[in-house]
């Protein structure tokens, strides 16, 4: 009866993952019939194949240009995921910042990102650094509500245990809050994984050498658009990268997490 179950799981498990790709195909094929059909300019929308050509041909300059914008990703989302956690454990730990930090917060992501770019060029120049703190900006808000308010749901009663055994407040946040909290935090991390690499295309856009920003930028100046869509799916593929990446770095330091969740 056991592996009956499993069966089932495992087929719908299957299921769910050949639906979205049998969509995408279809769309794919209406596409390129579609271009075929009204002979529409390679340079106003050009065809799936012609898109996966462009691909090819001019793999290594998307190459080059990918590296740096998976740098600019990755260290921009280190830098979020530090400065996440230090400020949701901030939060935490004192009401004065929960009151004066949490409302900055929300209000930072009311300003948009494409209007702080520009003064973050000016003041750090066009190296790295402002690509770098752009992603920043765009990755740490989930990361830090997440964790903040994953603090908040973790058991009290576990805290009070802790508290009645003669536990420090760095011993029950060790043993109890992070671990705890861990789920909300890897929820945001998701997201932020996902806009990391729109944020360094964001910097791109405004001033780089390098990145696929930039060519984005280059490519739609020369009407290459073929090479436009090219870049795009690039940077579709690395932000799913990188959301697998979370995920995966999820179930290994959360085994006990799904495993509960396989239980339930």
């Amino acid at each position: 009866m056991k592996s009956f179950v499993n069966i089932v799981n495992a087929v719908k498990r299957w299921s769910s993952m050949m639906m979205p790709s049998f969509v995408i195909l279809a769309i794919l094929v209406l596409w390129e019939l579609s271009v075929y059909v009204t002979g529409i300019e390679k340079w106003i929308l050009p065809a799936p194949t012609e898109i996966f050509q462009s691909l090819v041909n001019s793999s290594d300059l998307l190459v080059i240009h990918s590296l740096q914008t998976l740098k600019e990703t990755l260290l921009g989302l280190l830098l979020a995921v530090i400065v996440g956690m230090i400020l949701a454990t901030l939060i935490d730990v004192s009401e004065w910042f929960q009151k004066t930090l949490y409302p900055l917060l929300v209000i930072s992501q009311t300003i948009p990102i494409i209007a702080v770019a520009p003064l973050i060029m000016i003041w750090f120049g066009f190296g790295i650094l402002p690509k770098v703190i752009v992603v920043a900006l765009v990755c740490f808000f989930p990361i830090a509500i997440n964790l903040a308010d994953g603090y908040r749901t973790v058991d009290i009663s576990m805290i009070r245990l802790l508290e009645t055994m003669g536990a420090t407040k760095w011993q029950i946040f060790k043993m109890v809050k992070f671990p705890g909290a861990m789920p909300f935090f890897f929820s945001g991390l998701r997201i932020a994984g996902t806009y990391s690499v729109m944020g360094a295309v964001i910097g791109e856009w405004l001033g780089a050498s390098q990145g696929l920003g930039i060519l984005l930028t280059r490519s739609s100046q020369s009407f290459l658009t073929d090479r436009v869509f090219a870049t795009i799916v690039i940077i579709v593929f690395m932000s799913l990268a990188i959301f697998a990446i979370v995920e995966v770095l999820a179930r290994v330091t959360m085994r006990w997490h799904y495993q509960q969740e396989n239980k339930d």
